[in-house]
């Protein structure tokens, strides 16, 4: 397997010109990377007007690999193959490597490049990735991939620090300023300030003399053919200050992690993109298996956009049972600044809560309390100013008997963990656990297996009034805020719970009914799309400029996906095992409505071109119909072309596990039409266009302007 690292943008506040210069004295040795040995120049150019100077060099590499590896090899030293291209004009440098030992077993790319910040022209921005494939190695290939990841990533730690080490050397000579590259032609200006003229004297003499070894940074046309990356920006890319402020502190190979997550997520899921914090907490819930991570975050934003889940905070409100009788509530932070929240299991009579509720409304209660979590630890990392991504939890188990061990109130419990783990990973920082009673261990022993090991280990459990003496609550939560029920000085305003009284209870079929109501019915409907058996709706328009909305997600496969128009109705699907649409049968949810018999362009006709979608997109757009009739939306099983089996997309390493294998995909789908004197060229009046990720998302999807021809259009939204 390929092993990339795509890196963070770095910035350095200090101008282009410097930093070149500060660079340059890592040749042709670096005292700072021990492995780094030497290195000879092996061709040089220099354009006439000075502004292009390219330069490739052999590295000689002192690799920290066990001896009898590198008697088994037969080499004590690796060469590598360095070309730096530096453009002045440009400001920008390109840095090029790869290995020339061993190149026939093992293929190692570099890419770095050096760019102008595009926001402050006297800053300058650094980023870096590199793809490892080791082919064959003389059976130590797992060996040499360790080897290899555990010395890349200890050369990209320092390497900030080296630049400030060689900057801090410059400014010891009295090299503050170094000038920009002008034109031969256009003489310099004579400098009116005695500093500056001092500055540019001292920087004549590092300079030129590191300017002859030659930086890196891609000419416009050079025969490399290398394209120049854009410029990282705030908006579209993570700089590593950022990370650190708000992430926390990462490995290189976790934020690199992260950083192809996130970009793929923004090619592939527009318009539902879940913050930096969420994509790390997925990550984090996979020891940063991006495959794994990739396909759990999917299945979480699929099922947050069917039920509604990103607006429950701003649309629901609790039944007043709920607020009266769950004991449980947000209180303070405990002393790593995460929330806390107290929840008094032993005084709530969960059978009562069940009964008067059901389960759907206590599972919705607690997605609620995670939702307002994530808002909580977003205040807690302003107020606090570093990261903190999740809360603590403390259970007063006091008061815990056999009634809480309800077969019914149970499987509700063990629902709602499922539902939590699956998409909260990582959210839960503590769990305190306090007067456990003699029942408690019936009751873990049903629920731990249903609980992550990740999050068991973040269990505390105290028996009987053991969390006051050492090592108890005094360790996590100040004393100023310890709750008044467990002997603190706090009023704590979390309900005390207590017995729901048996006049609120609901019979069985009320509760099925309003089940069916608060949560299993979503405005999405799903279908199967099969290889040879599209899923079609019918549309009827009587209005000619009527306008027809769509949403769907790709929850499986790739589609194609059609608008087409008739003057007459089709025919409904047959029942029958041997009709003609007996093949839609295996999916149970597919529907086809053009007769095999219609012909394109006599019976029906084409209003929008074919629009290819890919797996994990979610598409939104409008179409303006010209004519009344019957407009039939079409979602057909996408063939990929025959020489696109030996082709991987960019994000090859995230998808090549992910292939569909079957000739069936999935789409989640909701329509509507608009009455022309109510469309205004938006789509605010769908509900589902405003498919932002709740606390998860700060961005708002936007569509555009719809005209007299149709327009499909993916919604775009900006990252952080």
């Amino acid at each position: 397997m390929v092993q990339k690292y795509q890196s963070p943008v770095r910035v350095y506040k200090h101008p282009f010109e410097l930093i070149m210069a500060a660079y340059e004295r890592r040749f042709p040795t670096c005292p700072l990377i021990p492995m780094f040995v030497d290195s000879d120049t092996v061709s040089e150019f220099k354009s006439e007007d000075g502004a292009i100077h390219v330069i490739e060099r052999r590295c000689k590499l002192d690799i920290d690999a066990p001896r009898l590896l590198k008697k088994i090899a037969g080499v004590d030293y690796v060469y590598f193959v360095q070309k730096n291209s530096l453009n002045y004009r440009e400001r920008t440098l390109h840095i090029e490597a790869h290995n020339e030992t061993f190149s026939n077993r093992v293929i190692i790319n570099e890419h770095c490049c050096y760019t102008v910040h595009p926001e402050n022209e006297d800053w300058t921005c650094f980023e870096q990735s590199a793809s490892l494939d080791i082919k064959s190695f003389f059976g130590f290939e797992s060996t040499v991939e360790k080897i290899a990841m555990k010395q890349y990533t200890s050369n990209i730690k320092k390497g900030k620090e080296i630049i400030e080490y060689y900057l801090r050397q410059l400014e010891e000579e009295g090299v503050t300023f170094v000038p920009r590259w002008t034109p031969p032609s256009i003489a310099p200006s004579s400098e009116t300030s005695a500093s500056c003229k001092k500055q540019a004297a001292a920087s004549a003499v590092v300079p030129d003399a590191a300017l002859k070894e030659g930086l890196s940074s891609e000419a416009p046309g050079h025969p490399s053919g290398v394209p120049e990356p854009a410029a990282g920006t705030p908006d579209d890319k993570l700089d590593a200050d950022y990370i650190k402020r708000y992430l926390g502190d990462l490995t290189p190979l976790q934020e690199s992690c992260l950083i192809r997550l996130r970009q793929w997520l923004q090619e592939t899921h527009k318009g539902k993109i879940p913050k930096d914090e969420h994509i790390l907490r997925f990550l984090r819930a996979r020891d940063f298996n991006i495959d794994k991570a990739r396909e759990v975050m999917c299945q979480s934003l699929t099922w947050r956009k069917q039920h509604q889940v990103d607006y429950i905070l701003d649309t629901w409100n609790p039944p007043q049972v709920l607020q009266d009788y769950y004991a449980g509530g947000w209180h303070h932070h405990d002393k790593d600044g995460r929330p806390l929240y107290v929840l008094r299991l032993g005084q709530m009579d969960t059978k009562g809560l069940v009964r008067a509720l059901g389960e759907e409304a206590l599972l919705r209660y607690v997605l609620s309390i995670n939702e307002e979590g994530l808002r909580r630890c977003e205040e807690n990392t302003k107020v606090f100013g570093r990261p903190i991504s999740s809360w603590t939890c403390l259970v007063d188990l006091e008061g815990l008997n056999m009634r809480h061990l309800w077969r019914p109130g149970v499987k509700a419990l063990l629902r709602i963990i499922e539902v939590v783990e699956a998409n909260y990973p990582e959210t839960l920082g503590r769990l305190l656990i306090l007067r456990a009673p003699r029942v408690f261990p019936v009751l873990w022993t049903l629920v731990s297996p249903f609980i992550d090991d990740n999050t068991r280990r973040k269990f505390l459990i105290y028996a009987g009034n053991d969390y006051q003496g050492p090592g108890g609550l005094l360790d996590y939560i100040d004393r100023e805020v310890i709750p008044d029920f467990l002997g603190g000085e706090c009023m704590c305003e979390v309900p005390e719970g207590g017995l729901v009284p048996k006049s609120l209870y609901r019979t069985a079929e009320e509760l099925e009914n309003e089940d069916l109501k608060l949560w299993t019915e979503t405005i999405y409907q799903s279908a199967s799309v099969f290889k040879g058996a599209p899923h079609e709706i019918l549309i009827q328009i009587v209005d000619a400029s009527s306008v027809i909305t769509w949403d769907f997600d790709v929850c499986k496969g790739d589609i194609v996906f059609n608008i087409y128009h008739s003057k007459r109705s089709p025919q409904p699907p047959k029942k029958d095992s041997l009709g003609a649409h007996s093949i839609t049968s295996p999916g149970g949810n597919n529907v086809q409505l053009i007769d095999r018999a219609w012909q394109l362009g006599r019976d029906y006709s084409m209003v929008e071109s074919p629009l290819i979608c890919k797996e994990g997109e979610s598409v939104q757009g409008s179409h303006v119909t010209r004519w009344p009739g019957f407009y039939i939306l079409q979602w057909k099983f996408h063939s990929m072309p025959a020489c696109a089996a030996t082709s991987l997309p960019r994000v090859d390493d995230v998808l090549a596990s992910l292939q569909v294998s079957s000739h069936k995909c999935k789409v989640m789908y909701y329509t509507e039409v608009i009455g022309s004197e109510d469309f205004r060229g938006s789509m605010s009046s769908l509900e589902s266009s405003h498919s932002g990720f709740s606390q998860l998302s700060a961005a708002t999807t936007s569509s555009s302007q719809s005209h007299s021809s149709s327009m499909i259009s993916r919604t775009v939204m900006r990252p952080r």
